[in-house]
């Protein structure tokens, strides 16, 4: 004899399976698009990328660690890395020393909200995003950022760093599967 309760059990545990998978197929078939798109625009938005380094040391380690992780931590990986850089990147930062072409940089920063929204729908809000990826995207703004008074150099340092994340995450996302 079923009882209300667990109909309702039930359903919760189809509906978050159907979410789950609805996420596969979407990262599956449309992640690698919207990519290759936001490099794109990340590449046509200025000059050549530069060869110096940041002073902040890329997290090498955090990549290695999320290749075994789980299916949903590395799309929460994903999407946390995407809504950091769109922080990085944020409207009301001093842009003014770069001369960057707006209408790439403004697609750029759509393409990946578009993708950052998709990715949102695949992860519970409930679980905190991973600290120390977090504590490196602040350093990259303290350290590149503030600490260059926000100067072409510094923006272009972020350039080259955004670049080498999204295509970390692309490795990521063709390990997936």
């Amino acid at each position: 004899m079923c009882t209300m309760q667990s109909w309702t059990c039930l359903f919760l545990i189809l509906c978050s399976m159907q979410s789950v998978c609805h996420c596969c197929d979407w990262i599956q078939h449309h992640f690698g698009h919207l990519s290759a798109e936001y490099l794109s625009q990340l590449e046509q938005m200025g000059g050549d990328i530069t060869k110096q380094n940041a002073p902040v040391l890329f997290p090498t380690s955090l990549y290695r660690h999320i290749y075994d992780a789980e299916f949903e931590d590395k799309v929460r990986f994903l999407n946390e890395t995407i809504y950091q850089i769109i922080k990085l990147f944020d409207g009301n930062r001093n842009r003014k020393s770069v001369t960057w072409d707006k209408k790439n940089l403004d697609d750029f920063l759509n393409i990946l909200d578009r993708q950052f929204e998709n990715l949102s729908s695949c992860v519970s809000p409930v679980v905190k995003p991973e600290k120390r990826l977090k504590r490196y995207f602040r350093n990259l703004d303290r350290k590149v950022l503030r600490k260059m008074n926000y100067s072409a150099e510094a923006w272009e340092l972020i350039r080259k760093e955004t670049k080498r994340h999204l295509q970390r995450l692309d490795i990521l996302v063709g390990q997936m599967y």
